[in-house]
């Protein structure tokens, strides 16, 4: 059901994204290793229910560009990037949601340009600080990620025993298959882990401008990574309304294994305040 393949020019790179239906616009975000297709089982619904919603690939994801140095993904740009897309595409204000780095990125954009977001939905990843500040267990369910920081190594583990690390990481059914498709070609896979290395700083507190806009968190029971404290404790930093949404018995990716329960929510928490879709 998607309307249009559009590729952007934004902060220096060509960014591709998908439009797909009329109305209010609803922004998707997606995390580590995904694409804009991990929204697949979204993207419909929210269309069928009269919203325009806007997926992109991010940077070295899917058919948008992948600089080649890790600096070139800081979360600075990554935000550069999302904004430029709206500009171009002459949209003030969306709905946002995000899963994984998607939601870090969103938690970000919420709290320091809110004037361009109406409500904020983050799946699984909960505000930055609550996660710093989550105590050893959280740290212990994160021990990957030193590993994934090491360059070659981390491309070599990853792509071992034909991606078996990655075929282990989803219960979705051909998801694995859809990763490997995507980060295989030269250069996709270092990209997608560049954005633990250029962004290891978030493992410190830090100082964000409180939330002042409506934010739904929704974390899933089955979560081998984020455990529920940190989604919770986002609270702390939000001083609008804050709503959170335990999904029992669905994985990281609960926007595919508990896809109904997630639309669902969806729904009921952006068709409560439209926004105006542009300048």
């Amino acid at each position: 059901m998607v309307d249009e393949s559009l590729m952007v020019n934004t902060n220096g790179i060509h960014m591709h994204a998908t439009s797909t239906g009329q109305g209010p616009v609803i922004l998707l975000l997606h995390g580590f290793p995904d694409t804009h297709l991990v929204w697949r089982k979204q993207v419909p619904v929210l269309a069928g229910a009269g919203f325009r919603v806007i997926a992109p690939d991010l940077r070295g994801y899917g058919r948008t560009d992948a600089p080649p140095h890790v600096l070139d993904y800081t979360l600075d740009k990554i935000r550069a990037d999302i904004l430029g897309l709206l500009d171009a595409l002459k949209i003030d204000k969306v709905h946002l949601v995000g899963h994984d780095w998607g939601s870090l990125i969103g938690w970000q954009l919420a709290s320091m340009v809110p004037t361009r977001i109406e409500r904020f939905v983050a799946l699984s990843a909960g505000h930055p600080m609550a996660i710093a500040r989550a105590g050893i267990l959280q740290h212990m369910r994160l021990s990957y990620i030193p590993m994934f920081c090491m360059p070659g190594i981390a491309e070599h583990t990853l792509r071992a025993a034909d991606w078996f690390a990655l075929r282990q990481f989803s219960s979705e059914p051909g998801q694995a298959e859809l990763w490997k498709r995507e980060l295989d070609p030269p250069g996709r896979l270092t990209a997608a882990l560049n954005y633990y290395r250029a962004n290891l700083k978030l493992a410190l507190p830090q100082s964000y401008p409180r939330v002042k806009l409506p934010v739904m968190g929704i974390w899933s029971d089955r979560d081998p990574a984020l455990g529920e404290k940190q989604m919770r404790d986002s609270a702390h930093y939000v001083d609008g309304e804050f709503r959170f949404e335990r999904i029992h018995d669905a994985d990281h990716w609960l926007q595919l294994t508990a896809h109904d329960k997630v639309n669902t929510l969806l729904l009921d928490f952006l068709g409560t305040k439209k926004p105006q879709s542009t300048f």
